[in-house]
């Protein structure tokens, strides 16, 4: 599949670029610094300066594109736009955990003990998934991993869930980063939630 992977240098998007280009995939690696990618027959770096038509024209004439960045970094008002633009139907979010509902039905976010820092990055991550439960013409999946999303290994066993986060012991559980990118191509490669939300977990 050609696929366009809209931040493949951060913790998560290098994964998932490795995950991807490892099960054959052609990737155009879309990034603010194109010279910090390896590229290789499979590998294409691609510099955009941020603006809608830019990204919109990057990704145009691809399978599938994987955003993989904050969520602060890139506005939704600019992302999802400049993805109908380019005419490309099946998108995948690295999501936030923010948006998780915790067993009391309370967001993540606005649970007592969620970082301050991190919940400008968490509110626009549940904008962006407002923004596309209300669009109609993407085939969109937001895959959200729990609060520790961490260096790790590739194991293939770990829990699912939709809306709420998963618990361990009473506490939200964790993933790394190796087994989510490996969830989130397979997820490419064989659709289950397809216009839906889902997390992973071990």
């Amino acid at each position: 599949m050609k696929v366009a992977l809209i931040g493949a240098t951060g913790k998560a998007g290098a994964r998932v670029l490795t995950e991807l280009v490892g099960r054959g995939h052609r990737v155009t690696a879309i990034v603010r610094h194109p010279e910090n990618v390896e590229a290789s027959d499979q590998v294409d770096a691609t510099g955009v300066d941020g603006s809608m038509q830019a990204l919109a024209d990057a990704i145009r004439g691809h399978e599938a594109v994987i955003s993989s960045v904050r969520f602060v970094d890139l506005d939704p008002e600019i992302l999802v736009p400049a993805i109908m633009e380019s005419g490309v139907k099946r998108y995948l979010v690295v999501g936030g955990a923010g948006s998780l509902l915790h067993p009391d039905g309370m967001q993540g976010v606005d649970h007592p003990g969620f970082p301050e820092p991190a919940k400008p990055n968490s509110r626009r991550g549940g904008d962006l998934l407002d923004v596309l439960k209300a669009s109609s013409n993407l085939d969109w999946t937001f895959i959200s991993p729990p609060r520790m999303f961490v260096l790790g290994e590739r194991t293939g066993t770990f829990r699912f869930g939709k809306d709420h986060m998963l618990m361990k012991d009473g506490q939200p559980t964790s993933i790394s980063f190796e087994d989510f990118a490996l969830a989130l191509v397979d997820e490419l490669e064989n659709p289950k939630y397809i216009r839906q939300r889902f997390t992973i977990g071990y």
